[in-house]
């Protein structure tokens, strides 16, 4: 089930950084981090569904690489980030 556009644009209200924003490395970590979260409910309840689950994998190395992105340019936004969506511990 693909995220509501209420959702996306909930999620893009709480992390842009100004109002005209919704690209930004920030954002789009937001949205990969709802978009995860719902995939890996539907994997787990479906779990011969290989094609879901590489969408997921790919989704995963995709925030993982904006992440590493985001940490080199811009270390505290991206303590703010993590923090906030609770990737690390």
């Amino acid at each position: 089930m693909p995220t509501s556009k209420e959702n996306k644009s909930t999620v893009v209200k709480q992390f842009r950084r100004n109002q005209l924003d919704t690209g930004s490395a920030e954002v789009q970590i937001a949205l990969l981090t709802a978009r995860i979260n719902e995939l890996t409910q539907h994997v787990q309840a479906h779990k011969k569904d290989k094609h879901s689950r590489h969408g997921l994998i790919q989704m995963v190395e995709n925030r993982k690489r904006l992440l590493k992105y985001l940490e080199r340019e811009r270390p505290e936004p991206y303590k703010k980030l993590i923090t906030e969506l609770k990737l690390r511990k």
